[in-house]
């Protein structure tokens, strides 16, 4: 995890982005062969309730929770309308121009590809 490291960017925020209460979504972090994946943990975020976005070397994931549509009375109810936020520091060996998300069942997958000089290659012998 040295190349994306978690940051409190988001303290150097806009007062009405940093007075909000977020949740922090569980990620992993994993590293490929020729990509970092991050994957995170967002119940109830719907694509149109989700932002992912590059700044310089900050990726931030942010989401929005609504409130829940519950058929009939509900009796009791423990999810609640809720924000997550997630900001990493991402080393300049990523390509930040092919960077994609995906969002399937509440998982929140991005795809942050190693620059191409840094991708191992195989080099053939002539001769």
């Amino acid at each position: 995890m040295k190349n994306i490291v978690e940051t409190q960017a988001h303290r150097n925020k806009p007062q009405a982005v940093a007075e909000e209460n977020w949740l922090l979504p569980a990620v992993n972090v994993l590293e490929l062969r020729d990509a970092y994946l991050i994957e995170a943990d967002m119940p109830g975020v719907s694509r149109e309730g989700l932002e992912v976005t590059l700044e310089e070397h900050t990726l931030t994931l942010t989401g929005r929770r609504d409130a829940a549509r519950l058929p009939g009375n509900p009796v009791y109810v423990e999810s609640k309308p809720a924000g997550f936020r997630r900001v990493f520091e991402i080393d300049p060996t990523v390509d930040g121009g092919k960077i994609s998300a995906r969002l399937e069942q509440g998982l929140l997958t991005v795809h942050l590809p190693k620059a191409e000089r840094l991708q191992p290659r195989k080099i053939a012998v002539t001769g």
